[in-house]
C-alpha cells in the first residue's frame, strides 16, 4: 500500500491522537493540526504552525488570536483544540472507549444479541447562530446536501490540493505587492514585474507543504511567475487607460440585510482617479465563467452572491460601486483579460456579444439575489430543516469533496445510458 494514501494517513493520525493521550506535547499538537483529518484546512493549519515558532505554544498561539481567520475556519479551529483538550483531559482509555478505571484491566465486553431493527427517531437539525457568507449561501442554492455535509455535519474535507496550495499563495503574493504598490506608476515596469516575482517566490515557499512533491512544486512556482508577468501588464495597461488607485485589500466586510447578518472578504477595492467609482476585485485562481453574460446568468439563476453582496456591502459602507470584475490568474499561457460587469440601472443584455469579457448588469439584478440570500438566510435560520435535496445538475458533482458519500447524486447522461 502507498504510504500515501488514505488508510495510513488516517492510522498515523490515530497513533499522534493515542500518543496526546497519554502525553500532550506541542509536538503532537503540531502533527494533528497539520492532519488532514484535523478538521482544519492546510493551509490555516500551516499558518499558525509557523505563528507558533519553533519554541512556542501552538494552543497558546490559537487562544490569543494572533491569526485573524474567516468565521468558519475560525470554528474548525475551535473545534479541533476542544477535541484536544478533550484527549488531554479523559485520557486515551476513555477517549478511545477501553477501560477508564485506574488499574482496571481490558477485558472482553459483554455479548448480547441484537434485538429487531428500530429505525432512529428524527431530530431537528442543530442550527449555529453565526453570520452567512456569500459562499455559504451558494453551496446551498447549488446542492442543500453538499450545505448539510460541510455545514451541519462538519465532514473533514481534505482540502490540501495543489490547487488551493496555489491559490492561497497567489492571493498572498499579490496581497503583499498592492500594499507596497498601490499605483501602476509608483515605479517603472520592470521594477514592478521584479517586485511582484519575489513575492510569487516567497508565497510558493510559505506554501511549499500544500504540494505532494517537489516537481510539482516547481512546475507551479514557474506556471505561478508567467502568470505574474502577465498580470502586470494588464495592471499597467488598465492604469494608463483609467488611472486608478488599490485603495483596500482582504477587507472584511459585515452587512444585516432583512434582519440576518452577513460576513465576507473582499480580494481588492480599486477607486478611479477621475471619477471616485468603485470598482470590486475578485482574484480566480480556478475555474470561472468564460464571458460577462456566462457570470450574469449565475447570477441571475443563483448560484453566485459573491459579488453582488459585495456590491451591497460596499454601497453601504458609502461607496460608489460602478464595476463588478473577476481578475483570472490559472492560465500562464493567456493574457490577463477580467471578466467585468458595469453596474446600470437596468440591464437589458446584448445577445451580439455574448462572448465578450465584459457587459453589464442592471441594479435590478443585484437587487434579486440580495433578496434571495435573504430567502436562504431566513429558510436555514426559522424554517424546519427536515431534508437536504441533491442538485440535478451532474455537472455540479464533478468536483464535490462529498462526491463518493452521496448515494443520491445524479448521474450523467453517458453514465445513465452506458451499458
Amino acid at each position: 500500500m502507498n504510504a500515501s494514501s488514505p488508510a495510513p494517513r488516517l492510522a498515523g493520525f490515530m497513533r499522534d491522537a493515542v500518543s496526546y493521550g497519554a502525553a500532550p506535547s506541542d509536538r503532537l499538537a503540531r502533527r494533528l493540526i497539520s492532519s488532514p483529518y484535523s478538521g482544519v484546512a492546510r493551509a490555516d493549519a500551516r499558518a499558525l504552525v509557523a505563528l507558533a515558532g519553533e519554541t512556542g505554544d501552538l494552543r497558546e498561539t490559537i487562544a490569543a488570536g494572533k491569526l485573524t481567520l474567516a468565521p468558519e475556519a475560525a470554528a474548525k479551529v475551535r473545534r479541533f483544540i476542544a477535541a484536544l483538550n478533550e484527549i488531554a483531559t479523559v485520557g486515551v482509555a476513555r477517549a478511545f472507549d477501553l477501560p477508564a478505571t485506574e488499574g482496571a484491566s481490558a477485558r472482553t465486553p459483554e455479548t448480547r444479541p441484537l434485538g429487531p431493527y428500530a429505525v432512529e427517531a428524527p431530530s431537528p437539525v442543530t442550527r449555529r447562530q453565526r453570520p452567512f457568507s456569500a459562499s455559504s449561501l451558494g453551496t446551498y442554492a447549488e446542492c442543500e446536501r453538499k450545505w448539510y455535509y460541510r455545514y451541519v455535519c462538519a465532514a473533514v474535507e481534505d482540502k490540501g490540493s495543489s490547487a488551493s496550495a496555489y491559490g492561497s499563495a497567489f492571493h498572498w503574493a499579490l496581497e503583499q505587492f498592492h500594499r507596497e504598490y498601490t499605483r501602476a506608476d509608483a515605479a517603472s515596469p520592470d521594477a514592478l514585474a521584479a517586485r511582484l516575482d519575489g513575492w510569487i517566490q516567497t508565497a510558493f515557499e510559505r506554501y511549499r507543504s500544500g504540494f505532494e512533491t517537489n516537481v510539482e512544486y516547481d512546475l507551479q512556482v514557474r506556471r505561478a511567475r508567467r502568470t505574474a508577468k502577465r498580470y502586470i501588464a494588464w495592471f499597467i495597461g488598465r492604469a494608463k487607460a483609467h488611472p486608478f488607485t488599490v485603495v483596500d485589500q482582504e477587507a472584511q466586510i459585515a452587512l444585516e440585510m432583512g434582519g440576518y447578518d452577513f460576513t465576507g472578504f473582499i480580494d481588492r477595492l480599486d477607486r478611479d482617479d477621475k471619477t471616485g467609482n468603485v470598482t470590486v476585485v475578485d482574484y480566480k485562481t480556478g475555474s470561472i465563467a468564460t464571458s460577462a453574460e456566462e457570470y450574469r446568468a449565475k447570477i441571475a439563476r443563483f448560484t453566485d452572491f459573491q459579488l453582488p453582496f459585495y456590491y451591497w456591502a460596499r454601497t453601504a459602507a458609502g461607496d460608489r460601486v460602478t464595476r463588478l470584475a473577476l481578475v483570472p490568474l490559472k492560465d500562464a499561457l493567456r493574457d490577463v483579460e477580467p471578466i467585468e460587469l458595469e453596474v446600470v440601472p437596468v440591464s437589458a443584455g446584448d445577445p451580439r456579444r455574448s462572448n465578450a469579457a465584459t457587459g453589464t448588469i442592471g441594479i435590478d439584478e443585484l437587487e434579486r439575489a440580495k433578496v434571495r440570500m435573504i430567502e436562504l438566510a431566513r429558510r436555514l435560520s426559522d424554517e424546519p430543516l427536515d431534508r437536504f435535496g441533491v442538485t440535478d445538475d451532474p455537472e455540479a458533482c464533478t468536483f464535490c469533496a462529498y462526491l463518493e458519500s452521496c448515494r443520491a447524486r445524479p448521474l450523467r447522461r453517458d453514465a445513465r445510458f452506458s451499458n
